[in-house]
């Protein structure tokens, strides 16, 4: 182990490629990101533009698409940049920042799939009092609580970190993490370990509340056709969302924990970085095919453009 030091920089390690598979990997992570860019801000544009969508379930679904560019931004241009360059390293303030942005987006996911699941259990269990329970006020504070709390969540156990006194500058992944900048410190506080469960314990209670929200719905849907009509448009949707992101951020988590380095380099890379990749692709094209106010803007806007083209051709 190092002595202690003041540590400026730190090396991120995974990016032992040739020049050639570098050139081929920058290609592909740039055009990963301009898909991700495109289908979330399409989504965005669709919900934003059309009043018909100026619901509840739209709103926090524009707010899941917005989040998903914020987490990306906290990884994709700094990659970018890695692939070009000799050497991958990051200032500290810089790992903390990037740190704090891709969990804060992992909690605002988790925080925004909590609140949709909230809006599909009044919609569906309390229809009569739908209305008067999702008002324009509890929207915007529900949508205002879902970037809140991960981002003060995650502030606070930014600061704890930022004050560990570190033996090491070599973090083994692609990205700086809480978890990665803890495993370098001398020693940790008691005050950082309760931050740390008292977080861990805030987003359990999320995923125990979704879970119990969908009790209900099922239970509610299993006794009425029309109900279950209303499942399948609007929650299953949300349910194939959740287990996306159940999956890929738990298989990151177990991985850091319990994962075995004996593994490719191009697997552990993938691992690492699937939760910035799949979610932020998946979510837009799942919501934008299943629900059919999305998708009929989105085909309907397609086929304005076009007849605007042939009349254009047809009056020169």
């Amino acid at each position: 182990m190092e002595n202690v030091s003041v540590v400026t920089l730190f090396t991120l390690s995974g990016l032992n490629y040739t020049v050639e598979h570098r050139i081929t990997l920058f290609s592909l992570t740039l055009l990963c990101y301009l898909i991700i860019w495109i289908v979330n801000v399409i989504l965005i544009l669709t919900i934003t533009v059309h009043r018909s969508l100026h619901e509840p379930m739209y709103i926090f679904l524009c707010n899941l698409s917005i989040n998903g560019l914020y987490g990306t931004a906290g990884f994709y241009p700094k990659f970018l940049m890695d692939l070009l360059s000799p050497s991958h390293v990051i200032s500290y303030a810089g790992c903390l920042l990037q740190g704090f942005v891709i969990h804060s987006s992992i909690g605002g996911d988790l925080s925004t799939l909590a609140v949709m699941a909230y809006d599909r259990y009044v919609a569906i269990c309390r229809p009569l009092m739908y209305h008067s329970v999702m008002t324009k006020q509890r929207v915007s504070l529900l949508v205002f609580f879902s970037w809140l709390a991960p981002l003060y969540c995650m502030f606070i156990n930014t600061i704890a970190i930022s004050q560990y006194k570190l033996c090491g500058s070599h973090i083994r992944k692609l990205y700086c993490t809480n978890w990665m900048i803890g495993n370098l410190a001398c020693s940790t506080s008691i005050a950082s370990n309760i931050i740390a469960y008292v977080n861990m314990f805030f987003y359990c209670a999320h995923g125990v509340f979704i879970v119990w929200s969908y009790i209900y719905l099922i239970r509610t849907c299993v006794k009425s056709q029309k109900n279950r009509g209303k499942f399948m448009q609007t929650c299953v949707p949300h349910l194939i969302s959740l287990f996306i992101y159940s999956v890929v951020v738990l298989l990151d988590l177990m991985y850091v924990r319990f994962g075995s380095r004996d593994f490719s380099q191009s697997l552990q890379n993938f691992i690492a970085i699937e939760f910035l990749l799949i979610p932020p692709v998946m979510n837009p094209l799942i919501y934008g095919l299943n629900l059919t106010k999305i998708r009929n803007s989105i085909l309907g806007f397609i086929q304005d453009k076009r007849k605007d083209g042939q009349c254009l051709d047809t009056n020169p």
